[in-house]
């Protein structure tokens, strides 16, 4: 399993938010500003990514059809993808998950449960 956590949002606030609960769990924050960014850091370090959290809304590729092209690969079928957004949406949050999102969390969001539910996504809930 990876080392890294591959958080991708364009708030700078939300990535000190998310990377230090990354850091919490003891994984290594990536930071990418879009969808875009994204995905060229999943092609150079992919095996090293044990999540990813996406952000619905940035510039350039937005988070729905960063998780349709991470889906698309083959050898991301496995990764878990996590939406952390604002859009709550029902029809969204449907959406999302049949593209492939393991779980989906609407900001705001306490830290704890960020980490919960990274947790779960990792694998590790029994360790709740």
């Amino acid at each position: 399993m990876g080392t890294k956590i591959l958080t991708v949002d364009d708030s700078r606030v939300m990535l000190r938010i998310i990377s230090s609960a990354i850091e919490r769990l003891g994984y290594q924050p990536v930071i990418a500003k879009n969808g875009a960014v994204a995905l060229e850091l999943l092609e150079e370090q992919g095996e090293e990514i044990a999540l990813v959290l996406l952000d619905w809304n940035m510039p350039v590729m937005n988070g729905l059809d960063t998780l349709k092209a991470i889906r698309a690969q083959e050898r991301f079928q496995d990764l878990p993808v996590m939406m952390v957004t604002t859009e709550s949406e029902r029809t969204n949050v449907l959406e999302a998950i049949r593209a492939g999102a393991r779980h989906y969390l609407t900001k705001p969001f306490s830290p704890e449960d960020l980490v919960i539910r990274m947790m779960e996504c990792l694998g590790l809930g029994d360790q709740l």
